[in-house]
């Protein structure tokens, strides 16, 4: 008898979503950085056991939605709770959790009809006294089935997690083969990863606000090498030369971190080409946002 379930990801930017999601396919599938906004599309990972498969769809993190970018994102949340069959909604245990965060998960916890999961993340970064007031606190939330301290970065009691999980499944098809990991393709994959390194390396020199579009992406004939040419999509014409960098070594750092992710991910030689190109108030622009995968309409 083969079981599945499928297990939806939220909760605010910088939680650790896309560091548990990973964590818990065992592989890298989300990209991480300490940015908010790093997750803008729900991402599939897909964790395989002997007899069972369960489905995690990352979300953007929870807030308010000020651009149609904001909105494609808020509403990404909401649908991936939609025939879930639970929650986990992930906390920073490192820092003190507000008192508006509490009711989120007090509203999210009573309003969603199925299991709900509080794991509080990142407690090898949170002094004892301030873990043991956060979890407190969740005991007055009755409609919480479980409530788990762990570390998604060094995975500690991930194990806990996963008997909690394993509780949610029930007989079911096998959705996905055993050596996928996500349903997202190498292409869309790509860009991810050429996005992730652009935030980290430029760190506070540019704001969140820059996308990454995929121009180009064929492999070649003998099935060994792929040619990738991508855009780095920025809002402001003065961050283009920060995004190149003196003399190109910005710019190259990102193409070269991100070759080496991309040829692990796909097992195959990898040439790049990234270039950056300016379009003032793309978060705005419908038609350039569903070109770059952010379709409402899709969701």
């Amino acid at each position: 008898m083969f079981k599945s379930c499928f297990v939806t990801i939220i909760g605010k930017p910088n939680a650790g979503k896309s560091t548990l999601l990973n964590s818990l396919v065992g592989e890298k599938v989300s990209i991480v950085s300490w940015r908010p906004q790093t997750t803008r599309n729900i991402i599939t990972g897909i964790m395989h056991g002997d007899d069972y498969q369960i489905i995690f769809l990352d979300t953007p993190g929870l807030q308010q939605g000020k651009s149609l970018l904001g909105e494609y994102m808020s509403k990404s949340v909401k649908s991936a709770s939609v025939d879930a069959d639970g929650v986990i909604y992930v906390v920073d245990g490192s820092k003190k959790i507000e008192e508006d965060e509490y009711l989120l998960i007090k509203k999210y916890s009573e309003t969603i009809k199925i299991p709900f999961i509080v794991v509080v993340n990142k407690v090898d970064e949170a002094d004892r006294e301030r873990l043991v007031i956060n979890m407190l606190r969740f005991n007055d939330f009755k409609k919480i089935t479980a409530v788990v301290p762990m570390s998604a970065l060094s995975g500690k009691n991930i194990e806990a997690l996963n008997s909690e999980l394993k509780k949610l499944l029930k007989e079911g098809e096998k959705y996905y083969s055993e050596d996928m990991i996500t349903d997202k393709n190498l292409r869309f994959m790509a860009q991810e990863i050429v996005r992730e390194k652009a935030l980290i390396y430029l760190r506070d020199e540019i704001p969140h606000g820059i996308a990454v579009n995929i121009t180009r992406y064929e492999v070649r004939n003998d099935g060994l090498v792929t040619d990738i040419e991508a855009e780095i999509i920025a809002e402001k014409k003065s961050h283009k030369s920060i995004i190149i960098g003196k003399g190109g070594e910005m710019l190259k750092k990102i193409a070269s971190s991100a070759r080496k992710d991309i040829e692990k991910l796909s097992g195959e030689k990898v040439f790049l080409k990234v270039w950056v190109k300016i379009r003032e108030g793309w978060q705005d622009d419908y038609s350039l946002l569903r070109d770059l995968g952010y379709d409402k309409k899709e969701i």
